[in-house]
């Protein structure tokens, strides 16, 4: 943990103003930061809040071993993730996040066990749960009365490599028809570990969703029906849309010169 902390906290001494990368000429000037920094969660009302830097990217395609030739290689982006939410957390959400707590309570689940945290961004409302209660989660938000989020869009994947031990999230679209309301349900695992409880006996149409997730990013769901690849052969090696994966492609042939694919002009990240 001590490890994890350190690297973090490295990222984020790096994106200050300033700074330079290695193999990189040009400092990481304050208008560049700010550039970057449209893409980080937004605070109470626009405001700066503190963030969970988990890394920093420099230049346009994230080069390592040659100069960046972009002419990006000012650029800067910052990859953070937003810190749970203080009550109130304002319109319904209170109300959603006390009658899952009540509810959980009732079944002599610690709540605290249950959420890792609650997160209010944009207005939207995110509540990050164990993976081992996601289930039990998604069948409390569908069949209370006072919740009812009948419907699931669906699971995606994302993947953040500098995240130790929650290098994979699985992120869950939930939408109450009764109510008119939509929140989302977010569920880490480690790459090393890579398993999460199916939901498809509480949600069904997530079947094929699971299955794409699997495809694509390797995140196991356990107890599905027929976990098999959607989009990529069953005898694939490796899941194509996470970040360490080789980008691959065909030599393209033009009048009097040849192109090579992606990965054998250079290293990327």
């Amino acid at each position: 943990m001590s490890e994890r902390n350190d690297e973090k906290q490295s990222a984020a001494d790096a994106a200050k103003p300033g700074a330079v990368a290695p193999g990189v000429g040009h400092p990481a000037t304050a208008s560049a930061l700010e550039a970057g920094s449209q893409n980080v969660p937004a605070g109470p009302r626009g405001a700066r809040t503190q963030l969970e830097v988990i890394a920093t990217h420099r230049g346009l395609f994230g080069v390592q071993d040659t100069g960046d030739t972009s002419g990006f290689g000012g650029l800067v982006s910052t990859i953070a993730l937003p810190p749970a939410s203080e009550r109130p957390y304002g319109g319904w959400f209170d109300e959603v996040v006390d009658v899952l707590v009540e509810i959980l309570t009732e079944q002599g689940l610690d709540p605290e066990a249950v959420l890792e945290k609650v997160v209010v961004d944009r207005g939207e409302l995110t509540i990050f749960v164990t993976r081992e209660h996601i289930d039990t989660v998604c069948r409390a938000l569908r069949d209370d009365q006072d919740l009812r989020f009948e419907l699931c869009l669906g699971v995606s994947g994302v993947h953040y490599p500098q995240d130790r031990g929650r290098e994979l999230h699985a992120v869950y679209h939930l939408m109450s028809v009764t109510h008119v309301r939509q929140l989302r349900l977010e569920v880490a695992c480690p790459e090393s570990d890579p398993h999460i409880p199916t939901v498809v006996d509480t949600y069904p149409g997530n079947d094929w969703h699971e299955r794409e997730t699997w495809d694509m990013f390797g995140i196991v769901f356990d107890g599905h029906p027929s976990l098999a690849r959607t989009l990529m052969p069953d005898d694939w090696v490796g899941h194509p849309q996470r970040k360490d994966y080789p980008l691959g492609g065909i030599p393209v042939e033009y009048k009097g010169a040849v192109v090579p694919p992606p990965d054998n002009r250079r290293s990327y990240r």
